[in-house]
């Protein structure tokens, strides 16, 4: 059998420990430091931008597509082999759109979708008043309404994953800390990874993946320094904040409200009149540590009030923030070998579409290792 070790559980980690373990002949543990699903995961809100996305072509659309059409299938098969239930919004995205110059943009993009086989519609102010009242239409120049985006509880999909890798056979270590990666040159001057230094003693993998978002800097950058040839790859961490509220009552009608999203604010129903508000992009400052403040979330709340004014009278429950792994200088995420390394994949740097595109970064390092 293979040896896999997958470091990190947050939904990437979990997502590939559970897709990897369809094969039986690969034996897989996966190692955190944390229980599953904490740091950015447990931050997100879960919206995937995935049909409504400007994307539209080669590697970033093509992560999306198949990482949207997976879900389909993935979360009713989740819940059958555990038994338990993942929220799942199957109401769609209705983006709001503010400016006129952006209707030829968002057009071209629905006959593209179209011609994709996906569906989106434009609304003008009058019919967004008509289908959702709870919309203050008095900036809105239109809006997009894609019923094939989604929207699901981050939490509660590790989770579920976690419990069904565990079906499979999957060895999960919480609270486990890798110190570092022993690596050797093998004949053909190739590195690999040979030994795996944790809190708990020594492991011994044939293929070490890094799902570890802002850990994986630390680990690697030992390597990479071996390694001086190769520029080396860093992940910077980018914080989101949001907050977690209860209306008087539902926004919209009950079970059939979209996620409401413009302007980078989104607005998620949770049910029972309560709401995800969300979420900050706030990037540090010369490299120095980002401090949690309240005016960015703030600002997130008076945005989401102004689309939904209802929200004004809302009940805040709880806020929370997390930090979001951005891949500095090349494209997230940052998924295939670790340059240099043979047996080292990368899964990591998936900034603020981790939820989004677990299942396609899953599949592309199951092709990685089946192709070797």
């Amino acid at each position: 059998m293979n040896s896999i070790v997958i470091i990190g559980c947050g939904i990437v980690g979990a997502t590939l420990a559970y897709e990897l373990s369809q094969n039986p002949d690969l034996k897989i543990t996966v190692i955190d430091q944390n229980p599953p699903a904490q740091a950015s995961t447990g931050a997100s809100l879960g919206v995937l931008i995935g049909i409504i996305s400007q994307k539209t072509k080669g590697r970033a659309w093509r992560l999306r597509q198949y990482s949207m059409q997976r879900y389909e299938t993935l979360i009713p098969e989740l819940e059958a082999i555990t038994g338990q239930k993942i929220p799942f919004n199957r109401q769609g995205i209705l983006l709001l759109c503010y400016a006129e110059e952006e209707l030829e943009k968002w057009h071209n993009l629905i006959n593209l979708r179209r011609s994709q086989g996906f569906e989106l519609e434009w609304l003008n102010p009058t019919e967004i008043q008509t289908r959702y009242p709870q919309i203050n239409t008095e900036k809105v120049f239109g809006a997009v309404y894609s019923p094939d985006d989604r929207q699901l509880d981050p939490t509660q999909l590790t989770l579920t994953l976690v419990e069904a890798a565990q079906h499979r056979g999957v060895t999960f270590q919480f609270g486990v800390t890798v110190e570092f990666l022993e690596v050797l040159k093998t004949p053909d001057e190739q590195q690999v990874c040979q030994r795996i230094k944790t809190s708990e003693g020594d492991l011994n993998a044939d293929w070490v993946v890094m799902a570890s978002g802002l850990g994986t800097t630390p680990l690697i950058s030992p390597l990479e320094t071996e390694n001086s040839g190769k520029k080396p790859i860093k992940i910077r961490p980018v914080l989101g904040q949001a907050l977690q509220v209860r209306c008087v009552e539902p926004l919209g009608t009950l079970g059939l409200e979209p996620v409401i999203t413009g302007n980078d604010v989104h607005i998620v129903p949770l049910g029972n009149a309560e709401y995800w508000v969300g979420a900050t992009v706030e990037f540090p400052e010369n490299d120095q540590e980002i401090l949690v403040t309240p005016e960015p979330l703030d600002l997130v709340l008076k945005g989401a009030i102004a689309i939904c004014p209802a929200l004004e009278k809302a009940t805040i429950l709880k806020t929370w923030s997390g930090l979001r792994p951005r891949p500095e200088g090349i494209p997230a995420p940052v998924i295939g070998n670790l340059p240099g390394f043979s047996n080292i994949l990368l899964a990591t740097g998936h900034y603020r579409n981790g939820i989004l595109l677990a299942p396609a970064t899953a599949q592309e390092i199951r092709q990685l290792i089946q192709s070797n």
